[in-house]
């Protein structure tokens, strides 16, 4: 059974003020749900431990970024371990922001996912295409690539700890979104990937993201192989947040 998950990536933005009336409101609020989804707070980690402090068992905590070393002399970096250690139970890794910023390969990706999994974190794996390589037909191959090369190393029980969120590059921040339609397809091509590496595909949640409202999330969650969304600025609106929350369909999980 696939997990439904909303999670709201807050990325750098925030302050103590928004995680004191944001996450205190979508707490009272998600726990009234019946659609059995799962809501994920993913601050800036200067604001982990407050969000935690708040979020009580009916919210789940994330980091944005892990390092891909254990442990060591590279300041400025967060480990697997700290973010586990601080109560995060799931990690953004491979953002387009990371690969476009700081020029994170794929390769740099796998080795995140591989600490991630080392101490239990759920990673959430981003992919997705420029508006270039969709114009140029290549989407589909530019995903699939991105998938192949991050979860290479992933195997047996792992799988369990194993999200993908399909970002086009393009959506993000832009107001434009996929179709529900073509976000489907992009989304079933993963899950085919990811039987193509022995994962328990039938299993492993698949979100979209790239300006995902409450107006158009009905629509995506609507399709079989979505599972839920990772949603930027409208994270950052308790109301916002939780309408798209709401919109995700009730009855048993994919």
């Amino acid at each position: 059974m696939r997990r439904k998950i909303v999670a709201g990536n807050w990325k750098m933005n925030g302050s103590t003020d928004l995680v004191e009336k944001l996450v205190g409101y979508v707490r009272s609020e998600v726990s009234s749900l019946d659609n059995g989804v799962e809501a994920v707070i993913i601050p800036p980690a200067l604001y982990v431990r407050d969000v935690k402090a708040l979020a009580g068992d009916e919210l789940a905590v994330g980091v944005q970024n892990v390092s891909r070393w254990e442990s060591g002399a590279y300041t400025g970096e967060v480990s697997a371990s700290m973010a586990r250690d601080c109560g995060c139970g799931y990690a953004l890794v491979g953002h387009s922001e990371r690969r476009q910023y700081f020029a994170e390969t794929d390769a740099v990706v796998a080795e995140k996912v591989a600490q991630l999994l080392s101490h239990g974190v759920v990673a959430i794996v981003c992919v997705g295409e420029t508006l270039a390589e969709r114009e140029a037909g290549q989407a589909e191959a530019i995903v699939s690539d991105q998938v192949r090369t991050a979860l290479a190393g992933v195997s047996g029980d792992d799988w369990q700890k194993i999200v993908v969120a399909y970002e086009p590059v393009w959506a993000i921040g832009t107001g434009k979104t996929a179709t529900s339609a073509d976000a489907q397809s992009m989304h079933r091509s993963i899950r085919g990937v990811l039987e193509e590496l022995g994962a328990p595909a039938d299993r492993i949640s698949l979100l979209y993201g790239g300006s995902v409202k409450a107006d158009n999330a009905a629509a995506l969650f609507a399709e079989p192989d979505i599972d839920g969304g990772l949603i930027g600025g409208a994270s950052l609106i308790a109301q916002d947040f939780m309408s798209i929350c709401q919109a995700m369909p009730a009855g048993p999980e994919s």
